[in-house]
């Protein structure tokens, strides 16, 4: 099947963005202070309930939701009866984390300073040249990103006019591609619409 195809095959869905993203936390009061007081995020609302609405099972919970800016809403479930909050063993502690955007550089040093501040090790800025960012742990061991946009003109349109190629090599070799070495510093980028 050609990529051209493939493409034509997805559904047109009626998706207008993410509602929520839901994490499950130790405790929520402690996760709430810790994006509301250190991150600046505003706490919308908690719903708490013995049964789980989906199910009916009996299994009390205090769902928190806060405002991760323009519609974004982070959320996170504390469950008292269930075991102790684990990890996947099987993947890299630097794969599965939360990415929150900020305005600039000077905001995303603001925050790394106040972070410190707090006592958080932050890890970062690091370079990832469409943007840079900064990494630590909330509370909970969640890897939380702060990242502040840092590309240049015609980046993103670059990657996205070689992303299928990308994929589809990707899935033949598990190799890293060489369609955008310019993120690496291997060469320069060069924009094709000057």
């Amino acid at each position: 099947m050609t990529r051209a195809k493939k493409r034509s095959r997805r559904p047109d869905m009626g998706i207008k963005r993410i509602h929520h993203v839901a994490y499950r936390c130790r405790d929520a009061k402690e996760t709430v202070e810790f994006y509301r007081d250190l991150l600046g995020m505003d706490f919308q609302l908690a719903i708490a309930e013995d049964k789980v609405p989906s199910t009916g099972a009996p299994d009390p919970y205090m769902h928190i939701f806060l405002d991760a800016g323009q519609g974004n809403v982070l959320a996170f479930f504390e469950l008292p009866n269930s075991p102790d909050m684990g990890r996947d063993e099987n993947t890299p502690q630097w794969v599965q984390h939360i990415a929150l955007e900020v305005e600039s550089m000077d905001e995303l040093m603001a925050m790394k300073q106040r972070l410190e501040d707090a006592g958080i090790d932050v890890l970062g800025p690091t370079d990832h040249t469409i943007f840079k960012s900064i990494y630590f742990f909330d509370p909970n061991g969640h890897r939380i990103e702060l990242a502040a946009n840092t590309a240049e003109p015609g980046m993103h349109k670059e990657l996205k006019r070689v992303a299928e190629d990308m994929l589809e090599e990707w899935s033949r070799t598990k190799k890293a591609p060489r369609h955008a070495a310019w993120m690496h510093g291997d060469e320069e980028f060069k924009p094709l619409d000057p």
